[in-house]
């Protein structure tokens, strides 16, 4: 069977690797895994020419071929072995032309691997902007390989990289024949020969790499590392020594290139918008004042322009459960239509414009360039906790899914930062803890503006996620101390200059990620909706009918006064929800979290949200269905505020209702998260750590919330 054609695409990060894959692949990709490895796998396939369909991979960005992080790792084991199902058969190199030096760098070091290259030129824009013009003919003469310019978030230059790419194609093996761009057995010696051939290799440079990292690579068989490690010693060999003098022969002669293909303007005489914006933005004072602000106008936004849209989706779900209970006739098929299915389908639908506002402006954030100014705030901030600032951007991540925040910290190089970045992460306030924090806030935090300006709902919320933020600062401290490491790291990390954002792109990721909230948690939340009601309906079949005896009674009695009629079956509603299984359990645990302010019910939704913690509102919504007709017609706050003890007294207060909110800030109540976690440290230690410190933290700090506010 012919293997498809394999074409990779490489490059520094913020080069705009990931818009050219978008833009060749559109919709035909994938991510999955690189086989042994938990690092992103994107591939899809493009139509080249008529007669040239390819696979491309985006293999994860890298400054040079020295890996420093598990990301860096992939791409060198990928290039370097020529058995990995993986490797490609050409490589385009996405080279950012307002900084073209350092990206040359890595460009040069591709093109001595001896695998057919393209170097597409992108962010020329910018380096216009910068006063940098580049002779891209004469450029492409001295590198000896095919250059050509791109923007792909405007589709330019595409059809021309289409058809260099199908041009280098049809050479084929002539590729081999160029010559190298230093001279690399002039600079190690001609025992690298030796190597080559050990290990099949193409080219002196791949040669040189196994000399430096025979024992990280792991194709490499024991022979051969036994072979090349008598080798090494017999030739004195000096890694340190001969990568910096790699990397000066390389500068050396990309110096002359620079100075023979690119005319720059001084930067005394012209300064990009960019680096203004950045002496406001990045100001130690105003920048943090900034970006205060900005937080503060996403809380209230969420609150702000979510609400209309909200009400919307509950009048209508309440209108059309009270249609159909008007219409449908008293069966057990009604009863599991009305509190099973819809009742759990109200519970994720209602949420899904604060889901869509929280995902665009984060769209924004990241599009504009504006998070990663973040990371170099808050670095300080993060060293002080033992962390750096590299370790932000997973934090902030964290705000939409903890999943996909955990799996980024594979850029921390440091893996006593990576570890703690990964145990405190969850404490960030993810989207699945927007519904409850809504909920909640709704029920107990009045709508009035503070100072006259501010709303309260919107600052309550900002003060749940700045509390997550903190107390992952506390915990890190902690950690800090408790793991030990002798490594230090600096953050170094170059600043994507400001564009504007791409609305086509923030619509089409808000739509998809409701898309995946409606898809991944509303399957979560149907099924455990149609258990419970299942078991808030069943009970022993012996403490049911005795429940049915005694109000039957009752009933009857009072047939002929409706109001009468009308409380008593409620009583029996609430007596019949209390005697199932449901509320057997519920009323095991309540002893346990009475002194948090908590009734059964809520007990019952705490352990079904430790499966994720957005089920907490589709386990409020069947629970106080269940059994009664009328509340069908109300929305899922009216029938939370109307909930009552057996005293009389209000269920959610104010201080069982902070108490809740402060419990759901700090438990980690997702599968999904453990799982990943587990899978990142490759131990079940960790993940058991983590669920454990993070109950602890959310049970004493409910318990103290609501001792002091009751």
């Amino acid at each position: 069977m012919k293997h498809p054609y394999k074409i990779a695409l490489v490059g520094n990060p913020n080069s705009g690797k990931s818009s050219l894959f978008n833009v060749l692949t559109g919709l035909n990709q994938k991510v999955g895994n690189f086989p042994g490895v938990t690092v992103d796998k994107k591939t899809g396939t493009a139509k080249i020419s008529e007669k040239l369909t390819a696979s491309i991979i985006d293999l994860p960005g890298t400054y040079s071929l020295y890996p420093k992080s598990a990301d860096e790792q992939v791409t060198y084991e990928v290039l370097l072995n020529r058995n990995n199902p993986d490797r490609p058969d050409m490589i385009v190199v996405i080279a950012d032309a307002s900084n073209l030096k350092r990206n040359l760098l890595f460009c040069s070091q591709i093109m001595d691997l001896k695998i057919p290259v393209v170097i597409a030129l992108s962010m020329m824009d910018i380096a216009k902007q910068k006063g940098i013009t580049i002779d891209q003919e004469g450029l492409e003469r001295m590198m000896g390989v095919p250059i050509v310019a791109i923007n792909p978030r405007k589709n330019k230059g595409i059809a021309q990289l289409k058809k260099t790419i199908s041009d280098v194609q049809q050479q084929g093996s002539k590729w081999v024949l160029q010559p190298d761009f230093i001279d690399t057995e002039k600079l190690v010696g001609i025992w690298l020969e030796d190597i080559k051939i050990l290990c099949g290799l193409e080219s002196n440079y791949s040669a040189l790499h196994v000399a430096c990292n025979y024992q990280e690579l792991g194709y490499l068989n024991a022979a051969q590392r036994i072979r090349i490690a008598a080798l090494l010693d017999e030739m004195s060999f000096q890694k340190s020594k001969i990568q910096a003098a790699e990397i000066m022969a390389r500068y050396q002669r990309i110096g002359t290139i620079m100075q023979q293909c690119v005319v720059e303007e001084s930067p005394l005489k012209r300064m990009v918008i960019s680096d203004r914006i950045d002496k406001v933005l990045l100001h130690p004072l105003w920048g943090n004042v900034i970006l205060l602000a900005v937080l503060f106008i996403l809380f209230q936004s969420i609150f702000w322009l979510a609400a209309y849209p909200m009400d919307w989706v509950e009048q209508g779900f309440s209108a059309v459960s009270g249609w159909f209970g008007s219409i449908l006739p008293d069966s057990f098929l009604k009863d599991l239509f009305i509190n099973g299915i819809l009742a759990g389908i109200s519970g994720i639908a209602v949420f899904i414009p604060q889901i869509m506002i929280l995902f665009g402006f984060i769209t924004i954030l990241e599009d504009s360039g504006y998070m990663a100014r973040i990371s170099f705030l808050t670095d300080r901030l993060m060293r002080s906790a033992g962390l750096n600032g590299r370790s932000v951007m997973p934090l902030i991540s964290g705000m939409a899914c903890a999943v996909p925040a955990i799996m980024a910290t594979r850029t921390i190089q440091n893996r006593k930062e990576r570890l703690i970045t990964i145990l405190v992460t969850p404490l960030m306030s993810c989207s699945a803890r927007l519904p409850v924090y809504t909920i909640l806030i709704g029920l107990v935090i009045p709508d009035k503006k503070f100072l006259g300006f501010f709303n309260l709902q919107g600052l309550v919320l900002m003060g749940l996620y700045l509390l997550g933020f903190f107390m992952a600062l506390i915990v890190s401290k902690v950690l800090n101390f408790i793991v030990k490491s002798t490594d230090r790291t600096f953050f170094l990390m170059e600043l994507p200059v400001y564009r504007a954002p791409r609305w086509k792109n923030v619509g089409i990721t808000m739509i998809e990620k409701a898309k995946i909230f409606v898809s991944d948690a509303g399957k979560v939340i149907m099924v455990i909706s149609l258990l419970l009601w299942a078991l808030a309906t069943y009970g022993p079949p012996s403490r049911m009918e005795a429940v049915k005896q005694e109000y039957s009674k009752r009933e009857a009695r009072a047939a002929s006064n409706p109001e009468l009629l009308s409380e008593i079956q409620k009583e029996h509603a609430t007596a019949k929800l209390e005697n199932s299984f449901a509320g057997i359990m519920g009323h095991a645990i309540e002893p346990g979290i009475k002194p948090l302010g908590y009734d059964w019910k809520i007990g019952i939704a705490l352990i079904t949200s430790f499966a994720a913690r957005e089920v907490f509102v589709g386990t409020m919504a069947t629970l106080y269905s269940v059994g009664d007709d009328q509340a069908a017609k109300e929305t899922l706050r009216d029938k939370m505020k109307a909930a009552r003890r057996s005293d009389g007294t209000p269920v959610y207060t104010l201080a069982a209702g902070l108490s809740l909110l402060v419990f759901y800030v700090f438990a980690m109540q997702c599968m999904s998260t453990l799982a990943i976690v587990k899978r990142e440290t490759r131990s079940w230690k960790y993940p058991a750590v983590q669920f454990t410190y993070m109950l602890f933290l959310a049970y004493f700090s409910a318990l103290i919330v609501y001792q002091l506010f009751s």
